[in-house]
């Protein structure tokens, strides 16, 4: 019993000095002259006019737009929030929209992307924080710096679109040999959003738009070869000719092993001139290896200008416990990637000093190898990287940097990837995909 008074003495000492309060305000209102009904409009009034002032704000914010806060916000950043505020689902659209753009996936490192991928290690590119700046004396016309640690994302030899089996609207297996296994709607390619989920992934510290990443215009780029000229119609060189496989046992079962046995089947196969040239250009160290290998291949090209086409083959690095390899003709295989620079990143935005003429048709040749690929050999090849500095890919319009599987596989497993390579080189080389 005693209890209870004490909570009804508590309520009420909380309550008496509101009583008061409000009955002190109701006198002076009254002594002013002012009456409840007067009371009422004000509140009335004052209702109507911000209810009005919120109608014309959501529905036509630039009327609200006060000039006065122009140099914090501009009068898009002040429409952009208006919305925001109205239309939570545009301010989160909004937001995925900048992250696409941006390259950005949105997802924890952890997490499958759109191209059925986890995170490792991708070797060719090296690490730069997002809000670091590069030294231009570091990077001259010709450096490119390699560094290992990137943590690039894939499954083991998954395909990389994940429609994969709407794609073709047929069985992966039902096609005859030589025949298409899928089939790509073209109209469907020319969705920006689509392609770059699909096809590509974009590294955090570049960023590309549809008007680089255009379908219809990459495809539509004629990226055959003239086989009548004489001398080599192909270069195929290594920046890091070091880079061996699982159970390599010497130089002869490395990239360089790999770029002869392509380089035989190019020929003897398909009818092409190759020249494989063998320069070292990691040794001792893989520090500045396309810096080194820039005049040589500028050399190379200007003794033997029947070149049309330059690829750079490599091997990936990955995590220990991933295994890039697929099923293709009945063989355990290595899977591939092809792989672009942009000569841009978000921190600097065009890289001017190692500008790239050839970047569009760069572009257009590894697309085009890669839907092939993805037609003809589902799973063969990973997502197309998209980083942001040059690797010597500006010498020649049909310029090419692939990695070939990873130190996990086997090299048996890198040389059957040889045979698809060649097979879809050949495809968009000799004209017959267009």
């Amino acid at each position: 019993m005693r209890y209870k008074k004490k909570c009804r003495r508590k309520r009420w000492a909380g309550t008496v000095p509101l009583i008061i309060f409000t009955a002190a305000c109701i006198y002076i209102m009254e002594s002013a002259g002012i009456t409840k009904n007067t009371i009422m409009d004000t509140v009335v009034k004052s209702m109507q006019a911000n209810l009005g002032y919120q109608a014309v704000k959501s529905c036509i914010p630039i009327l609200t737009y006060d000039t006065a806060q122009s140099e914090q916000r501009t009068l898009y950043e002040y429409l952009a929030d208006s919305m925001d505020e109205l239309l939570p689902i545009y301010g989160y659209t909004r937001r995925q929209e900048i992250q696409i753009a941006s390259g950005l996936s949105g997802l924890p490192e952890e997490a499958e992307d759109s191209c059925g991928s986890n995170m490792d290690t991708f070797d060719i590119l090296n690490v730069i924080d997002d809000n670091q700046m590069i030294n231009e004396n570091q990077l001259t016309q010709q450096d490119e710096i390699d560094l290992q640690g990137i943590q690039e994302t894939d499954n083991t030899g998954a395909d990389c679109t994940q429609d994969a089996a709407s794609a073709s609207g047929t069985g992966l297996s039902t096609a005859a040999p030589g025949e298409k296994v899928k089939k790509y709607s073209r109209e469907k390619l020319n969705d920006f959003d689509y392609l770059l989920q699909n096809f590509y992934r974009v590294d955090s510290t570049t960023t590309i738009n549809s008007s680089q990443l255009n379908a219809a215009e990459l495809l539509a780029k004629d990226m055959s070869v003239d086989q009548k000229l004489e001398g080599p119609q192909i270069l195929i060189y290594h920046t890091h000719s070091q880079e061996r496989f699982a159970d390599s046992m010497d130089a002869s079962q490395s990239v360089v092993g790999l770029g002869d046995y392509l380089t035989k089947l190019l020929e003897d196969t398909y009818g092409y001139k190759v020249l494989h040239h063998k320069g070292e250009y990691d040794i001792p160290d893989r520090d500045n290896a396309y810096s080194k290998a820039a005049p040589a291949l500028e050399r190379l090209l200007k003794e033997n200008p029947s070149i049309q086409v330059v690829i750079d083959l490599h091997r990936d690095g990955v995590a220990e416990g991933t295994r890039l390899v697929e099923k293709i003709n009945g063989k355990d295989t290595a899977t591939i990637m092809f792989f672009n620079g942009l000569s841009h990143t978000t921190a600097q935005g065009d890289i001017g000093y190692l500008a790239n003429p050839n970047l569009s048709d760069n572009l257009a040749f590894s697309l085009q190898l890669q839907l092939a690929a993805a037609e003809y050999y589902p799973g063969f090849s990973r997502c197309i990287y998209l980083k942001g500095y040059r690797y010597n890919l500006h010498y020649l319009p049909k310029s090419l940097l692939v990695e070939v599987g990873a130190q996990t596989n086997t090299y048996d497993e890198a040389v059957n990837a040889m045979e698809p390579l060649a097979d879809v080189l050949d495809k968009v080389l000799s004209g017959k995909e267009q």
